[in-house]
């Protein structure tokens, strides 16, 4: 069943309507957009498929160009005024109907005529319109499908574009978690390999203060410290206070003592 009739009169801009259905049926699905055409099977009957495509519709799209009025039928009078035009009679229909209707105004169309329109017509003036031109094809193409999306929920349930919006904007979603977690392994990977050292291999919460290879003295408690360069062996750690130092802690270093000659 289609949800969009796209609407048009032979002679008057038809080339629009076909561009405007062409990319309607792209985004929402052939089967979704009725355009003559296209729509009618070889050996329908054409006046069957047309009543029957209008009365199942959600939405006609009524194309409208600067020569909409003023084509002619074979007694060279205005088409529009013959009650059997096809155009007029699908328009009719759907105001019937009480579907939505949006007149789209080609080119250089103005805005719809009422007094131009026959007494079964006039409601079509009410009809706020879009509006199409060839030089902003793409963003007027774009503008009126995202209307019809909003406006029809089921329409909009099956637009490829949106679905395809979606997409891109879940990979790039994943593809920056991925990176955020890869960055976070490398930094836990990177502590790990500096609390090596000093006081040995921390793991778990370091909630304390580590000291990896200090250089110097370090005293982290309350009370005295003593560091002297004197101390015997291989001086390659450090020695430090923790906890509540109320006395004093004393530490030499020293290098290894030389004996003098008078000492031999």
């Amino acid at each position: 069943m289609p949800d969009v009739f796209v609407n048009y009169r032979t002679g008057d801009e038809e080339s629009a309507a076909a561009m405007i259905a062409r990319e309607l049926a792209r985004r929402f699905g052939d089967e979704r957009i009725f355009f003559a055409s296209n729509s009618i099977e070889p050996g329908r009957r054409f006046p069957v498929e047309l009543v029957r495509a209008v009365e199942e519709c959600e939405a006609l799209l009524a194309v409208i160009g600067p020569r909409w009025a003023e084509v002619r039928g074979t007694d060279n009078r205005p088409a529009l005024e013959a009650e059997q035009d096809w155009t007029r009679r699908e328009i009719q229909a759907a105001l019937n109907r009480g579907v939505l209707v949006i007149p789209v105004l080609i080119g250089k169309a103005t805005r719809i005529d009422r007094a131009g329109l026959p007494d079964d017509l006039m409601e079509l003036a009410d009809c706020q319109y879009r509006r199409f031109d060839h030089r902003n094809a793409d963003s007027d193409l774009t503008a009126l499908g995202d209307t019809l999306a909003r406006l029809l929920p089921e329409l909009g349930a099956a637009d490829r574009d949106a679905r395809e919006v979606r997409e891109r904007a879940e990979a790039k979603s994943r593809k920056k978690s991925a990176r955020d977690t890869g960055h976070t392994r490398m930094q836990a990977r990177d502590v790990e390999q500096r609390v090596r050292g000093g006081i040995g291999n921390l793991n778990g919460d370091l909630s304390g203060t580590f000291v990896n290879e200090p250089q110097g003295p370090v005293n982290t408690g309350r009370g005295h410290q003593y560091n002297a360069p004197h101390f015997e062996g291989d001086n390659t750690g450090v020695q430090f206070t923790a906890g509540d130092n109320n006395g004093t802690v004393h530490q030499r270093f020293e290098h290894d003592r030389r004996h003098t000659d008078d000492e031999r």
